[in-house]
């Protein structure tokens, strides 16, 4: 059963305040540091069961906001909608769901986020999408979007009181092979509207270092969220590597989870994520967004390692 509570976080001056029903701006500007978590919605009665549990384990510690993703192509438009309503009533946190451009039109999208709207959702994750399993490349719907700067400009103009987040890619996006290409078009979702950034999952800070630097170079001063996934299995890595062409595993990385058995991928996988989470609280990252995948250990873990639970969770 989801636990019922009221959200607090320590701001900049060190005071509690609640953060319910917030857009994630304000709450950036208000907290020294951001920590979210991302969900995605269960299929099953069993992972539904399992996410709930998750979901119960990790409220306590406090998050700023979590967010609920999109399946591929946009399949689970309903049960994102149902799971984003149930956590917010449920937990009073501040939720943030994923709003794709995949498989839908201008028309539909209105709608969609005019529910979210009545519903008392402040903030969307604005994204292009993945194109729908067995298609190589993104075709946009007719009379849809072509990208999320399209969407995002959509979203700012028909409901400028919604709060927009986007996404950015440390290592590159797949789709853009020119890195200063690349940098125009993340220039260009900032102007169209978005608040703040989260990045893509990495495993070498230097890279988040590198990009925040280019950042500030062509002027991108909004907020970014830095994005960590915890390795917990050599099949779960293959899978990343899968899922997001691209990215980097270092090398320290492949030897250490190359030198243990199975059992102990997983060790090896949190210890990593907890000195990248440990680096990047040390350079005042804007924030540290966990990409949960619905399991509350890893996270739980790193936070003990670092002794997050108390510094982030301040009691009432």
């Amino acid at each position: 059963m989801l636990l019922p509570t009221r959200r607090v976080i320590m701001n900049t001056t060190g005071d509690q305040e609640a953060i319910t029903g917030m857009k994630v701006s304000e709450i950036l500007e208000r907290v020294k540091m951001s920590i979210s978590f991302e969900f995605f919605p269960p299929k099953t009665e069993k992972s539904a069961e399992e996410l709930f549990r998750t979901v119960d384990e990790l409220i306590p510690l406090t998050p700023t906001f979590v967010s609920v993703t999109y399946g591929a192509g946009g399949t689970t438009r309903r049960l994102t909608h149902e799971l984003v309503v149930k956590i917010g009533k449920m937990t009073g946190i501040t939720v943030v769901p994923h709003l794709t451009c995949v498989g839908s039109t201008k028309d539909e999208i209105f709608d969609i986020v005019g529910q979210y709207q009545d519903g008392g959702i402040e903030n969307i994750m604005a994204l292009r999408g993945d194109p729908p399993k067995g298609e190589t490349h993104f075709v946009p719907e007719k009379n849809g979007f072509s990208n999320a700067t399209e969407l995002i400009r959509f979203v700012r103009r028909e409901f400028p009181g919604l709060g927009i987040g986007a996404a950015c890619y440390p290592e590159g996006h797949r789709d853009t092979p020119n890195r200063l290409v690349e940098m125009d078009y993340l220039k260009e979702k900032v102007d169209a509207g978005a608040d703040y950034l989260t990045t893509q999952l990495f495993f070498d800070n230097h890279e988040f270092f590198d990009f925040k630097a280019r950042c500030d170079f062509y002027g991108i001063n909004v907020p970014i969220l830095a994005g960590i996934m915890p390795i917990v299995s050599r099949k779960g890595m293959v899978k990343i590597a899968e899922l997001s062409p691209g990215t980097r595993f270092p090398a320290g990385l492949l030897d250490a989870v190359h030198r243990v058995d199975e059992p102990n991928v997983r060790r090896v996988g949190i210890h990593w994520a907890t000195q990248q989470v440990f680096e990047l609280l040390a350079y005042k990252v804007a924030g540290i967004h966990f990409y949960t995948l619905n399991r509350s250990k890893p996270t739980l873990e790193i936070y003990e390692s670092l002794g997050l639970v108390n510094s982030t969770a301040p009691g009432e």
